[in-house]
């Protein structure tokens, strides 16, 4: 199984070498990164070239944001099975890639654990995300899988479609809600860590994000699963965050 792996990336030159120092270590050998750059002006572009990858595709020029990006890595990839790791995050370790690979025998959507990290030098720990197993009530009670833990056959993302632009800061959100709630895939949780998340992204820059995050969330529920105007989840999100911080404390 060919697994492509999508990064977005605008003006990355800190982190994306350890984005591509990931890929490049996993020992899966069918694999594939799209690096879809949105036009940077610092030296993301020569990073990636310097490393002459023929598992590396790169693709540069201006676009409307991370999710604008992933959708044109959804119309690019070649492999059977899609997933994306941002030029903010790693892959856990060099088995990622093997262990998705195997999940997906019996699997149409495989979705594992996360750690958030302050950086990837020192990889310390700021929240653990346990993804657990996908229920058919699940986003009616405030969950979802960690995105950059994501990964689903070709035939997946056909039907589900792309990320949808008038989504701020949680179109992943959405997409997954989409992808587990409302077909039958065959789906798999993979209780192993498969990222570390760089905190700092689009999605922990504050309250303010967070609350704006949470009314998004809410409007795709109310679109896809006719939640009330004010349902349980929109709390109960709040109170996983919190459970997902209390993880790592002595």
């Amino acid at each position: 199984m060919k697994i492509s792996v999508v990064t977005a990336s605008y003006n990355s030159e800190a982190t994306i070498g350890y984005t591509i120092d990931s890929f490049l270590e996993q020992t899966h050998p069918e694999k594939e990164m799209l690096i879809i750059d949105g036009a940077s002006s610092d030296a993301t572009i020569r990073i990636v070239e310097s490393y002459r990858s023929n598992a590396i595709r790169l693709f540069s020029d201006k676009d409307a944001g991370v999710y604008d990006a992933m959708n044109k890595g959804l119309r690019l990839f070649e492999g059977n099975a899609v997933g994306f790791l941002n030029s903010d995050d790693t892959f856990h370790n060099s088995t990622v890639l093997s262990d998705i690979a195997t999940a997906m025998r019996d699997a149409d959507i495989v979705y594992g654990d996360l750690n958030m990290v302050t950086d990837h030098r020192t990889k310390r720990l700021v929240r653990l995300w346990r993804g657990g197993i996908f229920k058919r009530y699940s986003f009616q009670l405030g969950w979802v899988p960690p995105h950059p833990t994501f990964y689903m056959r070709r035939e997946v993302a056909e039907r589900v479609g792309e990320y949808d632009l008038s989504y701020v800061t949680t179109a992943d959100y959405d997409f997954m809600l989409r992808a587990l709630a409302l077909y039958d895939f065959r789906v798999r949780y993979l209780p192993k860590v498969i990222a570390d998340f760089q905190m700092g992204g689009i999605s922990t820059r504050g309250l303010g994000v967070t609350i704006r995050g949470n009314l998004e969330c809410l409007r795709s529920r109310r679109m896809h699963l006719n939640a009330p105007p004010i349902d349980a989840a929109f709390f109960l999100r709040f109170a996983r965050r919190v459970f997902q911080l209390r993880k790592i404390l002595p």
